[in-house]
């Protein structure tokens, strides 16, 4: 180890604090990016008592998958004042937060090199586990204190403002979504005078084939009049390249071709059915994806938007796995708008979906940006952020 740097020991200790009296209930765990997430655990009849305390502030990791998953699930508690957390992980918190900022560490953790030798360390045993002797052999740098608060303060400005595009874009979907609902649903849509159709006394007529009233001259349809549906492929003779490959949860990775080039809606088949997403560039999906070719660009986010808000898990017909067919999907009626309506709403919500997307390419700037903030922390200099910022 170079003379500069020191182990991770030297700046923490563990705590080991139990549940005791059973009074706290919050029950967390931490996943592979380093975030705490509530556990999914039904906790009737359990004996919450044997279960460790961690506090705000203090850090928690687990460290038995670290040669499966080339990574150390570790977080920093800092939502809650207190929360519970399962006995295989290890709680612990720094020592002299004047020496080492406990902010500094949680950057250091998420270092790619720091998860890259805690794998190393795990090659010795079949089940890739690491020790807690191990763990705390982590080599760090640590510069002056207001050194380390100056790259900290950095790195938060990027942090906090791919947060703040976040949330921006999420006001934009909840506004989306409720212009869908307000048009579609409650058929409050501007009518030729700019009222609201169905208050300002607009004519509704019954439909038997959806058993229900809608718009005079509005029709019914099924989901094939606006969309193919098609299935996704395999994708591993694919290499990395920069053309994003989706699956269930979003982009899995940058590969060198693509399945399709124009806009269309993405389904997942099994797993989260209910993350359906737009893309409007060229893309490949997985075999458990669906992806569809739009018959009229017109209805594209008027279909999106109705995929978007049935409930995917009540209508699942699968059994242990959720799933979905092209049958369930071909079968779904919808309301058929004129098409002043459905161009109208397409143009707002093209013009909200392109302010999102220019959130999401600042955001990936950003997300490369703070990944160079953490590799260089160890040279105790990182690069400017105005560029992007």
């Amino acid at each position: 180890m170079r003379s500069n740097y020191r182990i991770v020991g030297d700046f923490i200790k563990q705590s080991k604090l139990k549940n005791e009296d059973g009074c706290i209930d919050r029950l967390l765990g931490v996943n592979l990016d380093k975030k705490f997430m509530p556990s999914v655990a039904n906790l009737n009849g359990v004996d919450l008592t044997k279960y460790k305390v961690i506090k705000k502030g203090q850090f928690g990791c687990k460290l038995m998958s670290v040669g499966r998953d080339k990574k150390v699930p570790i977080s920093r508690l800092t939502n809650y004042d207190e929360a519970i957390i399962s006995s295989a992980y290890f709680v612990f918190e720094v020592i002299d937060e004047n020496e080492l900022n406990p902010e500094y560490l949680m950057m250091w953790f998420s270092r790619s090199e720091s998860d890259r030798f805690q794998w190393f360390q795990s090659g010795a045993d079949i089940r890739g586990r690491i020790t807690w002797e191990e763990f705390c052999s982590l080599p760090i740098k640590v510069p002056s204190i207001e050194k380390q608060r100056e790259i900290v303060k950095e790195y938060n400005t990027i942090i906090n403002r791919i947060k703040l595009n976040e949330q921006l874009n999420q006001k934009l979907e909840e506004t989306a979504q409720a212009l869908y609902k307000h048009w579609f649903v409650d058929f409050e849509f501007p009518n030729e005078n700019g009222k609201s159709y169905k208050s300002s006394g607009g004519e509704m007529v019954y439909n038997a084939e959806l058993d229900q009233e809608i718009p005079k001259f509005w029709e019914d349809m099924k989901l094939p009049d606006l969309l193919e549906v098609k299935y996704g492929k395999d994708y591993k003779h694919l290499e990395e390249g920069s053309i994003p490959l989706y699956g269930s949860g979003g982009i899995m990775k940058y590969v060198n071709d693509f399945l399709y080039d124009k806009p269309s809606i993405l389904i997942p088949r099994k797993g989260t059915l209910s993350n359906i997403m737009y893309v409007d560039h060229p893309f490949w999906s997985v075999d458990t994806m669906f992806y569809s070719k739009l018959k009229n660009e017109s209805f594209a986010f008027y279909s999106f938007y109705y995929l978007k808000q049935l409930d995917f898990m009540a209508l699942n017909v699968g059994s242990a796995v959720p799933s979905m067919t092209t049958e369930m999907l071909n079968s779904f009626k919808m309301v058929r708008p004129i098409d002043r309506v459905l161009i109208d709403f397409n143009s707002k919500l093209n013009s909200l979906h392109q302010f999102a997307k220019e959130r999401i390419i600042q955001n990936r700037k950003l997300k490369d940006l703070a990944t160079t903030v953490l590799s260089k922390i160890s040279q105790t200099e990182s690069p400017k952020t105005e560029q992007v910022l």
